[in-house]
Order: structure tokens, then C-alpha cells, then sequence
């Protein structure tokens, strides 16, 4: 009862951040410093043992706070959560150490750094070099120091849904946020585009993108950390506003991710559990099909139908599109281009982008982490790619417990492939599939002999 106590205070709590942060967005900096001094405090006072969940905890509440930072301008730069995560990581370095099998992640960074001499000599003279290079390369490194830090650490089960939780809390105050800011979806719909305004006045992709993740945490709370019915009620209701607020962003990377993950997740957690929480599963999963449905048939209305006619890929008018990929599909074939043009060392970091300003006046991106990589770092973007598809696979191999993993591991593909790493979610959700998720041992009682 405790427990559930402080989980709705947690919610609440964040609830009213969401608010005030709406009416006086000056508070976002005060915000920002009070969590950001909590959780150092946390970290430093933390015994020994408890040092790599409490810098875990840091990570995550950032990772999910870190678009709304930045639309409210909370933040201390706009790639400042990256750096946040790096920070964070290295203290958790300091005091822990690292595993010697991580190894290829130090390789993996490494490899990044050719393509910043490359960029010297190929970006245009009107580029700013710095600029430019921190904002292609700060995710890709983010997710280098994260993996280091989080390669083989252990952590309990309840650790990690509590880990899940503190990235969720600040999703919450992004939500209620978004529904002050915009509360009739129909007022400022005109097409099927991706919106701005339905997204808080923020990028779509990213807002969708952080959405997405409140999505699958408070799913996957319905199915693992719902043990009365009031639970499971409150994790739906939660999950049907930001499910809602994700839809009539427009955009659909995040949304579909979502939903990859949260199957990726259902498909492992139900193979491992036991069969009377087989039977719970299936009729949780018939209870979140209908919440999906009325979630979807709300954003219908409320759309206009627009929302089904932008998931058709259609516009407005009812026309089918052309491209799917609404133009990245050619900006991906670019890049592709680039690599079989520079196959060794490739292009240089955030060569791309810079391409496409001298030749369409413009700085486009593909949104394509996977093209970009192979364009801008060549034949080292291979190897780059190997490393991060394949180690965290041999992880796995040897330790089966994290019933997250290949969700976490889905999330971060599809991610990159919809929204490149502009935010720190996919570098660090990825880390997380590498930590060493142990099961909770309970004590065991048994009786004494009689004498």
C-alpha cells in the first residue's frame, strides 16, 4: 500500500510540474538546477553499493524530462541532456569502474573521431566547425560513455522498473504540458503534416519520440507492476492521454516505435513468466486493445479523420502520397551515394547536411542515423555498426534475465531510423539493454528441527 501510495504522489506531483511549468516558463531553470542538485546530492551520498542505480536514476529522469527542457527552455544548452548523461556516466565510472568486456565500445568511440579530421578539410568555409560537429557527433558519443558505464553492471528487476518509472515521471509533466498548451486539437489542424502546435510548439518528431517512451513504460507497468485494479485502471488512463497526445502530433515515427516496442517487450516477458501470469497477460492484453481502440477513436474525432488519412498516408483531401518517408527516402539514398563515393574514411562528420545547404539552400537531414553513419565515417561506419547490432546480442547470449532487452534494443533502432539521435533517449534506452539484470532473491524461511 506504501508503494502505491508514493507511485501516485510521484504522478501527482509531476502532474502539478506540467502545470506551473505551462503557466511560468521560467520555472523550467529552476526545475532543471533543483533535479539536477538532487540527484548529485543522491549520487555522492549514496553507499557504495547503491552508487550505479542512483547515477542510473540521474540518467533517466533526464533522458525523460530532456524535450520538455528544451521546448521550455529549461535547459543549459540544446544538447545539454547529452551531456548531462555523459557527466552523469562518468561519475558512475569514477566510483564504479568498468567492465573489461566493454572494451569495444572504447573502439567504437574511437572510431568516431577519424571523420572529425575529415570534416576539416570537406565542411564548407561558411560552416561552423564546432557547432556543426557537436551536434552530429554528441549523440553517438552519449551513447559510447553510457555503454561503458552500463556494459555488465548489475541491477535488480525492481530496480530497473523503477529506473523505467523515474524516466516516465517527467513524460507525465511534458503531457499535461502539451494538453494546456493545446487542449482542442481541432482549432489548429489544416492538413496531415506533422504539427507543431498539437506537439506543444516543439518538433513533432522529437515530442512523438519522447511520447513514445511514456507509452511503453506505462504499458508495460500495466502488464508487470499492476497488482490491484486501481493500478491497472490509473496505468491505462495514463497511457490513453499520452498515447492521445502521441497520435495528433501527426507524426508517426514515434507512435510506431511505441508500439514495435511494446510487442518486442510482450513477446519476451510473456515466454518467461509463469502460467498463471500467462492468463493475466492475455486478459490485460484484451483490456489494453480496447484502451488503444478508444485512445485511437478519440484522436479521430478530435482530427477530423485526419489522423486515419495521415496513418493511410494521404493527405488532407484524401490523395494518396507518393513517398511514404514524406522525401527522407531520397535523402537516405544520398547518403548512401556518399559512402559508395568515399568508401574509406567517408564524407566527415555533418558533411551531409552540410551538402544539402550548398545544394538546396538548405540543411535537410535524413533523420537516418544508420545512412548518416555509413556516409559520414565510410568503411569505420561499418565496423561502428557491427559493434553496436552485435555486442549487446553477445550480452544476451550469456545473461537472460532482462526481459527488456530486445525492447530496449528495438527502441533504439527504430528510433535512429525515424529520428536519427537529436535526443538522448535512443543512446541511452540502449544502454540499458547492456546492464546485468539479476532476479530478486527472497529469504527463505524454514522451520527448526525439533531437539
Amino acid at each position: 500500500m506504501k508503494t502505491n501510495i508514493t507511485y501516485i504522489s510521484a504522478l501527482v506531483l509531476h502532474v502539478i510540474i506540467g502545470i506551473l511549468i505551462f503557466f511560468n516558463e521560467s520555472l523550467s531553470k529552476i526545475y532543471f538546477f533543483i533535479v539536477f542538485a538532487y540527484f548529485l546530492y543522491r549520487i555522492i551520498l549514496a553507499p557504495k553499493n547503491k552508487k550505479t542505480i542512483q547515477v542510473l536514476y540521474a540518467c533517466s529522469y533526464f533522458v525523460g524530462a530532456e524535450v520538455l527542457l528544451r521546448m521550455t527552455g529549461g535547459s543549459f544548452s540544446y544538447e545539454g541532456i547529452k551531456y548531462l548523461i555523459i557527466l552523469f556516466s562518468l561519475i558512475g565510472m569514477f566510483y564504479k569502474g568498468l567492465s573489461g568486456n566493454s572494451y569495444p565500445y572504447f573502439i567504437y568511440i574511437l572510431l568516431l573521431i577519424p571523420s572529425i579530421f575529415v570534416a576539416s578539410t570537406t565542411l564548407s568555409f561558411d560552416a561552423n566547425f564546432r557547432t556543426n560537429i557537436a551536434f552530429v557527433l554528441s549523440g553517438p558519443i552519449c551513447l559510447g560513455i553510457a555503454a561503458l558505464f552500463c556494459y555488465d553492471k548489475k541491477v535488480s528487476i525492481k530496480e530497473l522498473h523503477s529506473l523505467l518509472l523515474y524516466m516516465a515521471l517527467p513524460i507525465i509533466s511534458h503531457t499535461v504540458y502539451i494538453f494546456f498548451y493545446n487542449p482542442s486539437v481541432k482549432e489548429v489542424l489544416s492538413n496531415t503534416g506533422s504539427n507543431r502546435a498539437t506537439s506543444g510548439g516543439w518538433g513533432a518528431n522529437q515530442v512523438a519520440t519522447v511520447l513514445g517512451i511514456g507509452m511503453f513504460i506505462f504499458a508495460a507497468r500495466l502488464f508487470s507492476k499492476s497488482p490491484t485494479i486501481g493500478l491497472k485502471i490509473l496505468n491505462v488512463v495514463i497511457f490513453s492521454a499520452i498515447g492521445f497526445r502521441a497520435f495528433v502530433t501527426f507524426s508517426r515515427g514515434g507512435v510506431i516505435t511505441a508500439m514495435i516496442t511494446i510487442l518486442a517487450f510482450l513477446v519476451i516477458y510473456y515466454s518467461v513468466v509463469s502460467r498463471k501470469k500467462k492468463n493475466n497477460i492475455v486478459t490485460l492484453f484484451f483490456l489494453f486493445c480496447v484502451s488503444l481502440s478508444i485512445t485511437w477513436f478519440v484522436s479521430s474525432n478530435q482530427t477530423n479523420g485526419f489522423i486515419d488519412l495521415r496513418y493511410a498516408n494521404k493527405d488532407h483531401l484524401g490523395r494518396e502520397k507518393q513517398d511514404i518517408s514524406t522525401g527522407r527516402g531520397e535523402l537516405f539514398q544520398k547518403e548512401i551515394e556518399g559512402f559508395i563515393t568515399n568508401p574509406f574514411f567517408g564524407i566527415g562528420s555533418s558533411r551531409a547536411k552540410d551538402e544539402r545547404i550548398e545544394q538546396d539552400g538548405q540543411g535537410v537531414t535524413s533523420h537516418n542515423e544508420v545512412s548518416r553513419i555509413l556516409a559520414e565515417h565510410g568503411m569505420l561506419g561499418v565496423i561502428i555498426l557491427v559493434i553496436l547490432i552485435l555486442k549487446p546480442l553477445d550480452l544476451r547470449s550469456k545473461n537472460k534475465n532482462n526481459y527488456y532487452f530486445y525492447a530496449f534494443l528495438c527502441f533504439w533502432f527504430a528510433t535512429i531510423n525515424h529520428s536519427s539521435m537529436r535526443i538522448a533517449a535512443p543512446a541511452f534506452i540502449y544502454a540499458l539493454a547492456l546492464l546485468n539484470v539479476t532476479n530478486e532473491k527472497y529469504p527463505i524461511h524454514r522451520k527448526r528441527a525439533i531437539q
